[in-house]
């Protein structure tokens, strides 16, 4: 089996600014799972686009210094997105969001085949790449795409039959709406669709049965990236052979880490 996997990560960056406490976090899902995946010991891109300010060099420089190649990292002139954020009982509360320089990110040929000389390309809702991911699909690249809580917005129409992989937030609802959620996504194309769920524990859906998975207990500072950091562990497993329960787990051991400290990473 290959061991050298690498993960290519696509799409929004952002500065998250903690506006009570002054104090600001490099972050943004693909950039977060880059970094969570090399935390984990893998091997990971990351693809975008950061203004020509100071925002823009420490992000760049950031995300450099923990082991993510960031070859395919623009910097333009103009503002790197900022999204602001406060912590309300443990909980991260995402205020406006200012998308900077993001809005006008689009990929290029090169980028494209960049992206697919790696194992397998992750991306999100705002990453302004959902009209690309044909081209992956063509080129027998898998791709795993974070909805987050979004599941009508109309990039999920979009993405979704060309996505293997899809990840969404579903923090309410019973069981039994939750199922019925996963197996509707399921009709749209992905091969595995996998909810996260705060402390209720994960839950994943191959067309054939349905994989719960609780929670890791540890003692929780910011729930920024927590996501993320399940994407990351699921995705490393996979790579790796794993079962879907221990990519599930790896997911959920992967956020406890994430979730003791503040700010994504």
């Amino acid at each position: 089996m290959k061991q050298d996997y690498k993960i290519a990560t696509v799409g929004d960056n952002c500065m998250d600014v903690y506006d009570r406490t002054g104090k600001a976090y490099p972050g943004g899902n693909p950039v977060n799972v880059a970094v969570y995946t090399a935390r984990l010991g893998g091997r990971a891109s990351y693809t975008g686009v950061v203004g020509s300010d100071p925002y823009g060099d420490r992000m760049r420089a950031a995300i450099a210094a923990k082991g993510v190649d960031v070859s395919h990292l623009r910097t333009v002139p103009g503002a790197t997105a900022v999204s602001h954020v406060d912590i309300v009982g443990g909980d991260r509360v995402f205020g406006d969001y200012d998308e900077g320089v993001m809005a006008n990110f689009r990929l290029t040929p090169e980028d494209i085949d960049f992206l697919c000389s790696h194992d397998l390309v992750v991306t999100g809702l705002w990453g302004h790449v959902e009209g690309d991911l044909q081209n992956f699909r063509a080129r027998g690249i898998p791709v795993a795409f974070d909805f987050a809580d979004k599941p009508d917005d109309p990039v999920v129409a979009l993405a979704i039959p060309s996505v293997d992989y899809a990840f969404f937030s579903c923090d309410e609802g019973s069981e039994e709406d939750l199922h019925s959620f996963l197996r509707t996504m399921r009709t749209k194309g992905p091969k595995v669709v996998v909810a996260t769920r705060g402390e209720l524990g994960s839950m994943a859906f191959d067309g054939s049965r349905f994989y719960p998975q609780g929670i890791v207990p540890c003692a929780v500072k910011d729930t920024m990236g927590a996501g993320d950091s399940f994407i990351a562990g699921f995705l490393y497993s996979l790579l790796r052979g794993g079962t879907l329960p221990e990519c599930m787990a790896k997911g959920a051991e992967n956020s406890s880490v994430t979730l003791q400290y503040n700010g994504a990473w």
